[in-house]
């Protein structure tokens, strides 16, 4: 229910640095999409503040990581509605 670097394989992305963290944490998420009858919901944010401290990102930008992740969360959900 979530996306891998390898489903970008085909498409070239370009991603700011600045931006690298958000997406390397949604990708670090991948397995931790909340799910109900109409499909998935978002992430489970419980366990976003160790893929964090997995990720080494400094705790003073977690506030805004979190931020991008949550664009990031809200176009793949989007993305995956339009699938179904």
């Amino acid at each position: 229910m979530g996306l891998a670097r390898s489903d970008l394989e085909e498409t070239a992305v370009l991603v700011w640095p600045d931006n690298m963290p958000a997406v390397d944490t949604l990708i670090a998420m991948g397995t931790q999409w909340r799910t109900g009858v109409a499909g998935p919901t978002g992430l489970d944010y419980g366990v976003m503040p160790q893929v964090f401290r997995l990720l080494a990102i400094p705790r003073s930008d977690w506030p805004e990581t979190f931020d991008c992740v949550r664009v990031l969360e809200a176009e793949a959900l989007a993305t995956m509605r339009e699938s179904t």
